[in-house]
């Protein structure tokens, strides 16, 4: 009997102790509310569970019609989110639609007016369910989430509780504060740390760009007069054939490999030399940013864990709470404007082949 008991327990013991490693080689695809960062004040998780608590329903199921016919619409939402945060933070100034605002900078001037067109039907939803309660600085947040989620990235919650700007900024405060696809990798850094993240969250939501467009004269530098040697010579010359002169200017998926699935193949091709933008390349430069985007190219789960935590991060940039905004009606006008001066976003953006120079990208 002691003999039997003896090899059970080792049974058990054993059992324990190959289920604690199983738990600790796996890597969770998907991030654990404990780990998340912790919100700035004002912010929650879960916040409109009793103002509003079919909020985040409401916006997951109107961005995965959005989405469902063409995916590659995500990546106009997920960057209409960053234009957002990195100027005078997440407030959902870049929505405002004036002809003074921030819309027709020039780095504005190739967003997708179907992803503000979304983030407005979003909006007037959740107005008619649950009035003066979700700010537009929150639908856009929750729906770049989504756009994320729904491209096949990291399932996350995000903390909410924003309040929408009072005001918007100008092209000037545009150009200053958004990193640019020429940047180096000083440049991007000294951006990144302005608004409070590190060289692991510049990497990391750089991953972004695992799905998008950009056109050809936002990296036509890195192929005229000379081609940039860090290019992979056959890419670069299919790249050549796409943009054969500097009056054509069509658009290039960002990721070759999997252009409308939010994964960690953009790394992989940053490792190759087959990524587009200086500010992508540059991340190569530096041995620490090296060892980082190695690690992302090679484990795609260790890239998903990172992109929820810096996207959390950068989704507090700034961010206005309480009495420090309000909550708009319609996104794209301030409250205080009874008739907006506005024109609509489309005679902002230049037709396909005159896209600005460097910030063209969608």
């Amino acid at each position: 009997m002691k003999i039997q008991s003896c090899v059970q327990l080792c049974q058990l013991v054993l059992l324990f102790v190959s289920s604690s490693m199983l738990l600790l080689v796996i890597p969770m695809a998907n991030a654990d509310s404990d780990d998340l960062p912790t919100p700035v004040a004002g912010l929650s998780y879960g916040f409109y569970e009793k103002s509003c608590h079919k909020a985040e329903n409401t916006v997951k199921h109107i961005m995965k019609d959005f989405l469902e016919s063409n995916v590659s619409q995500a990546a106009g939402v997920i960057r209409l989110f960053f234009h957002d945060c990195f100027v005078q933070g997440c407030d959902g100034s870049v929505l405002i639609n004036d002809t003074q605002g921030e819309q027709p900078s020039i780095p504005n001037q190739t967003l997708r007016a179907s992803a503000l067109d979304v983030i407005e039907q979003i909006k007037a939803k959740l107005e008619s369910m649950c009035p003066n309660t979700v700010s537009c600085a929150d639908v856009l947040a929750l729906a770049a989430r989504e756009a994320i989620r729904q491209a096949g990235g990291p399932r996350f919650e995000i903390p909410t509780g924003r309040r929408d700007s009072l005001n918007f900024s100008n092209s000037t405060i545009v150009l200053q504060n958004l990193p640019a696809p020429f940047f180096n990798l000083s440049q991007l850094l000294s951006s990144f740390n302005s608004k409070g993240l590190n060289t692991t969250d510049l990497v990391t939501l750089s991953g972004a760009h695992t799905v998008g467009l950009a056109h050809c004269s936002s990296f036509s530098n890195r192929l005229r007069p000379t081609v940039d040697p860090r290019f992979n010579k056959k890419f670069a010359n299919s790249l050549i054939q796409s943009c054969p002169n500097s009056s054509i200017n069509v658009a290039t998926g960002m990721d070759i490999l999997t252009p409308n699935k939010f994964d960690n193949k953009y790394f992989r091709d940053l490792v190759n030399g087959m990524v587009l933008f200086d500010s992508d390349a540059s991340l190569l430069n530096d041995s620490q940013t090296q060892a980082i985007v190695q690690d992302f190219a090679d484990d795609n789960n260790v890239f998903r864990s990172n992109f929820t935590i810096s996207f959390i991060k950068m989704s507090m940039i700034q961010v206005l709470t309480g009495n420090k905004g309000n909550i708009r009606k319609v996104c794209s006008v301030l409250n205080s404007n009874s008739s907006s001066t506005a024109t609509t976003i489309d005679s902002y953006i230049p037709a396909e082949f005159d896209a600005p120079l460097s910030y063209a990208s969608i």
